[in-house]
Formats: C-alpha cells, structure tokens, sequence
C-alpha cells in the first residue's frame, strides 16, 4: 500500500507539472470544419502543439460554435478567446483599410491580391497593435462570382434578387443594382437558402460547396470580382505571455500556414468549380455586357471607399496601381 501510494503521488506530481506547463489558447472561426481554412487551422494547431512539446496546445473551435463571425474580433481583442479567424472586409464600417480587398475588381487575382496584400500589411498591422491584437496570417479565399436562380444578362436582370449580404460592400453592392440585401453569415447560408430567405449572393465556389448552395440555386456566374482574406488575430496580451522559443515556434507555424493556404486556396478553385458542376450547377462567365457594366459599379464603389478612407486609402490605391 506504501508503494501504491508513493506511486500515485508521484503521479500526480508528474501530471500537476504538466499541466502548469502546458498553455491553452481557444481559436474561434465562423466556418465549417471541412472548409479549406478551417482544415489548415487544424493543421497549425496540430504544428504548434508538436514543434512546442505540447507547450501550447490550440483548440480550433468550428462553424461559430464558440462565437459568431460577427463577435470574434471583438472576443479576441477583450481576451475572451486567445485567437480567432475574420474575414476583414467584414469590419470595413470600423475602419475603412481593412475592406480594401473586397473592392470590385481592384484586385481580382490571386497575384494582384498578393501585391495588394504586401502594401496594406503593414497598414493593417499598425491598427491591430493599437487594438492590442496581431495577426499572425492572412489567406484568400477564392476569387467571387455570383450564385443566382434567373440568368444575368445585364446589372438589370438583378433588380429584385434577395440578395445575401456579408459585409458593407456586399451589401453596398445590392443597393447598386437594386437588389434587396439581407444579412446572412456563412454558418446560416444554408438555412437561408432553403427557405428562400436569399436566392442569390456573391461569394466564392467553397462557400457554394460548402453551404451545399447547388441544392437550390443552379447558376455560378465566374465573375473574379474580388479575392478577400481571413485574418488569424492573436491577443497580444495572451502573445506576450508565452515564451520566446513558443513565440517563436507559433510565428514560424504561422508562416508556413499561410504559405500553405495561399497555394490551396488557388488548388481548389478550380476543383470547388468542378464539384459545383458535377452537383448540376451551370458555370458561367458574364456577358461582355454583364461584365462592363460590374465593372462600372466597382469603379463607383472604390471611388466611394476612397471618400471614406481618405489619405491613407488613397496611398494604399496609389502604391498598388504603381
């Protein structure tokens, strides 16, 4: 019984001490478990937890189970959760810079979004730091076109669509071609759907995949408006209270994640597409006339951001189209 009770003292000894030496940070994303960000935060948790010896193990918390997209910038920034996924054109009315990428057709390829990406970085990073965050990465989703039930012939032809808005600029979007924009997140999109809450939206082939949108919608039309991207934001205070070498190993985690979730993202574009199809849905490219007249709509809705992001917008503008 001695011996017994030595060894479970010891036990205990052992597992109290791995406890008090192992950190847990809880991350929060708005988006489904098999989606492609969420697989790749999956993997940098798994990253994370190895090249630290389990000194910091990161539990990713899908689909908005933990907050809804709309509250976990926010959760991040009041320490209720050490980490969390945003999709930044979403805070575009807090400050105008981080909607910047969800510009019609300013950049509407993954190589543009890349320069555009490395001119607002350190812009976006400023802010952050001054909120008390970081963002240690940031992947695109794929370009965005538009899911609808009528053909699209003309800006016309969406005049009464019930229109899925995500964010101001989706949303400012509708109300230029007189569609009516309803507020739907990513985790209710189906829902939406199917009970005709919305019968169209801009957005990118996962989302459609995702959200099984070929269930009730039977047109894509590939319009590249824009490629936006998720930030993965870290509270400094829950950062700074790790070590050097765990700091460290996260940053380095973190690189090759968005390393990595740049080139799937590109990957499965065209494979999002492909499955959409297989699914029974048409894959269009717009009209010469669709397309000009969008890209109209975009110049007046980069004009308006600009009205809006003043000096330090007109920069960001200036730098890219250099």
């Amino acid at each position: 019984m001695k011996r017994l009770s030595s060894l479970l003292a010891a036990a205990a000894l052992s597992f109290g001490g791995t406890v008090a030496a192992q950190t847990t940070w809880n991350m929060a994303t708005a988006y489904a478990p098999g989606n492609f960000h969420t697989e790749n935060l999956v993997q940098f948790a798994a990253d994370v937890e190895k090249a630290t010896a389990g000194k910091l193990k990161i539990t990713v918390h899908a689909n908005a189970s933990l907050f809804k997209a709309p509250e976990i910038k926010r959760a991040v920034q009041g320490g209720q959760a050490q980490a969390g996924e945003i999709l930044l054109v979403n805070y575009e009315n807090e400050w105008p810079i981080f909607g910047v990428d969800g510009l019609p057709f300013l950049a509407d390829s993954y190589d543009e979004a890349q320069k555009l990406y490395k001119i607002t970085k350190p812009v976006i990073d400023r802010k952050l730091a001054e909120q008390g965050m970081l963002s240690i990465m940031m992947v695109p989703w794929p370009p965005q076109g538009i899911y609808t039930k009528r053909p699209l012939n003309s800006v016309a032809d969406m005049k009464g669509l019930k229109w899925r808005a995500y964010s101001p600029s989706t949303a400012r979007l509708a109300e230029l071609v007189s569609a009516q924009p309803v507020t739907v997140q990513a985790a209710e999109l189906s829902q939406a759907l199917a009970t005709g809450v919305v019968d169209s939206y801009i957005s990118s082939g996962s989302t459609g995949f995702d959200s099984k949108t070929y269930e009730h919608v039977k047109m894509f039309y590939d319009t590249q408006a824009w490629v936006p991207k998720n930030a993965v934001l870290v509270n400094r205070a829950a950062f700074n209270a790790l070590d050097k070498p765990t700091q460290d190993a996260l940053m380095k985690a973190a690189g090759e994640a968005e390393a990595r979730g740049w080139k799937v993202s590109q990957e499965k574009n065209g494979w999002y597409l492909d499955q959409l199809k297989a699914r029974g849905m048409s894959i269009l490219k717009p009209s010469p006339q669709f397309a000009g007249e969008l890209k109209k709509i975009g110049d007046v809705m980069v004009a308006d951001w600009l009205k809006k992001a003043g000096p330090e917008g007109q920069a960001i503008v200036d730098a890219y189209r250099k």
